[in-house]
């Protein structure tokens, strides 16, 4: 079990309705680049990309570099997460 200070941590990263929507996007399509989220969520690429560098330091989202782009997938914990806000 994780501790309180932990699941903060968590909560905080995805408590912003982007955050929720690019987690969404990231679950559908493992392996999207920022460009690729902002497209889908029709949204300015600087919001996007601010908003999932915040995941990641949530440790909800990781990324991964190839080349020049950097793909985004769902951490184990942004699993979890995704998994919990389905049950609302």
């Amino acid at each position: 079990m994780k501790t309180p200070k932990q699941l903060e941590r968590y909560f905080k990263g995805a408590a912003n309705h982007w955050r929720i929507a690019i987690m969404a996007v990231v679950e559908k399509d493992d392996g999207i680049t920022v460009e690729g989220i902002a497209s889908k969520l029709e949204a300015n690429f600087k919001t996007i990309s601010q908003h999932t560098k915040s995941l990641v330091q949530a440790g909800l989202l990781n990324k991964k570099y190839r080349g020049r782009q950097v793909t985004h997938f769902l951490s184990p914990y942004g699993k979890a997460f995704r998994r919990f806000m389905k049950t609302f």
